[in-house]
């Protein structure tokens, strides 16, 4: 195919690449295979369109054409898609090679971008299916006249979410709910010349949605600076793969654990920005409480969380990264942030520094895999004077739309949604602006329906309470009753006989 393709062919085009995997490996591990060879066919497509125009610029000088300066990636002799197209035995190996010949090539740009699958084990990825791949997407020019950035970049988002939706538990890990991010991005509201980080940044989504907002009305958002950071290699690669895709070139995106060895660093402090977009890892209890207790880098400024819940850590590190003029942050959390009481100290003393500026609460099934109901945090080091010393509560749970177990937030939710926290007033059943005053004398505790008048409150400490403890406690408690009991009728027996 030669001709420009629409957008619902070039997603039919890359689904159908992911349908050949189909009980050859589990769905979870298609985005370690597809995003690699469509990354590799990309470079591939792009450098002959970049040779090309060359060759027509220079009269048909090949060696102009050649030159480094006429091409946004380097491909290698014998590492182009055509190169491997061309090998019927060993394929894997042929695809490892050229994508590592690559990697050397771009050292600056693409070293690890194409992760760490294993392309040489036959008995998952045989010949005759690696093949079957390389034909399927061979039948597209995925050239930018052919497929633009924009389109491409909107395709892979579309093969994000498919995996998203596809793979089960592992969604989360790298994709947010795009209509959530949505709302967070007009919230924190990205300009030019800003810096934007995710400390969980899985697949950039956040990242990227932000900074084409800045684009979306009308601003220069080139020259916003995009930093991420993700522990898994695959994922972290899947991002860099997408700011390329996106035509971001500006961006840092670095693999590692943020808790532990956080990749942005200035003057042994972490690195600080004008926004933060996170939608950190829930309550992961496998994480390095002893090093935060002495974190080199000076984030544990309100305490140190318990180890079966390391939220409010990356709560610290995300203030920690704001700068103090013009840092805000908005935060996807579910709603025991808000008031658990093990996380209190925390809680109170965030509250009286007077960081949090507004929580939205948010309704059910927008987390993947999880009927949970999610909150945004929106914190700001320098709140405008009518906000000082006040939260904005909004009880948007009933401003959704659910297809099936998936929900979504529809434009008209949106819009609402953003009006009130831009407007910062109380309205009734949806909004209310509090003082901090209220919030000491219930004690610190955040819970959205303290304080918005449309549900009766219901003490999520209960809730979160296991079934197992109350059976416990039950049983401890009948075998008081019944000791007591026991107790009563020897002490009767006894005043009946002395009777």
């Amino acid at each position: 195919m030669s001709e420009p393709i629409s957008q619902q062919q070039l997603e039919q085009y890359l689904w159908g690449a992911a349908t050949l995997l189909r009980g050859v490996i589990d769905p979870g591990e298609y985005k370690s295979i597809i995003f690699p060879l469509m990354f590799f066919k990309r470079i591939s497509d792009v450098y002959d369109e970049e040779y090309q125009q060359a060759l027509e610029e220079s009269g048909g000088d090949q060696e102009y054409a050649e030159f480094a300066e006429n091409h946004r990636f380097q491909v290698p002799a014998g590492a182009h898609w055509n190169d491997v197209r061309n090998v019927s035995i060993n394929v894997g190996q042929a695809i490892k090679t050229a994508m590592d010949d690559i990697e050397k090539a771009n050292p600056d740009k693409l070293t690890g971008i194409f992760g760490d699958a294993n392309w040489t084990n036959k008995n998952r990825l045989s010949d005759n299916i690696l093949i079957d791949l390389i034909e399927h997407f061979s039948t597209v020019n995925l050239s930018i006249t052919n497929v633009p950035q924009d389109e491409f970049g909107s395709g892979y988002e579309y093969l994000i979410k498919k995996f998203a939706d596809d793979s089960g538990h592992t969604a989360a890990e790298f994709y947010t709910n795009r209509t959530v991010v949505r709302l967070m991005s007009l919230i924190v509201d990205p300009k030019s010349g800003e810096s934007i980080y995710d400390p969980t940044c899985g697949s950039g989504g956040m990242l990227l949605n932000a900074a084409l907002l800045a684009k979306e009305k009308g601003q220069e958002y080139r020259n916003i600076k995009l930093y991420g950071q993700e522990i898994n290699i695959i994922t972290s690669a899947i991002a860099r793969m997408n700011m390329f895709l996106h035509g971001f070139e500006d961006f840092y995106v670095i693999r590692g654990d943020t808790l532990s060895n956080p990749a942005f660093v200035e003057d042994d402090r972490v690195k600080k920005f004008d926004i933060v977009i996170a939608n950190p890892p829930y309550s992961i209890k496998k994480w390095n409480r002893d090093g935060w207790i002495h974190d080199s880098w000076n984030r544990n400024t309100y305490g140190t969380p318990p180890q079966g819940c390391a939220d409010y850590a990356f709560f610290q590190h995300i203030i920690a990264s704001m700068k103090e003029d013009t840092g805000r942050c908005a935060i996807l959390y579910p709603h025991g942030v808000l008031e658990r009481n093990n996380e209190k100290k925390m809680r109170k003393e965030i509250i009286e520094n007077d960081l949090i500026e507004c929580v939205i609460g948010l309704g059910k099934n927008l987390f993947y895999n999880s009927s949970m109901k999610s909150c945004i945090v929106i914190c700001n080091k320098n709140k405008p004077e009518n906000r000082k010393n006040k939260i904005l509560f909004i009880d948007a749970k009933d401003e959704i739309s659910i297809n099936t177990t998936q929900a979504k937030l529809e434009s008209e939710h949106i819009d609402k949604i953003h009006a009130a926290y831009s407007d910062f007033k109380s309205i009734e059943k949806f909004a209310n602006a509090v003082d901090i005053e209220e919030i000491r004398d219930k004690d610190y505790n955040l819970n959205i329906r303290m304080y918005v008048d449309n549900n009766p409150y219901i003490d999520r400490v209960l809730l979160d309470t296991p079934l197992e403890q109350y059976v416990d406690d039950w049983m401890k408690n009948s075998e008081k009753v019944k000791q007591s009991t026991d107790e009563l009728k020897v002490a009767l027996k006894e005043v009946i006989d002395n009777g």
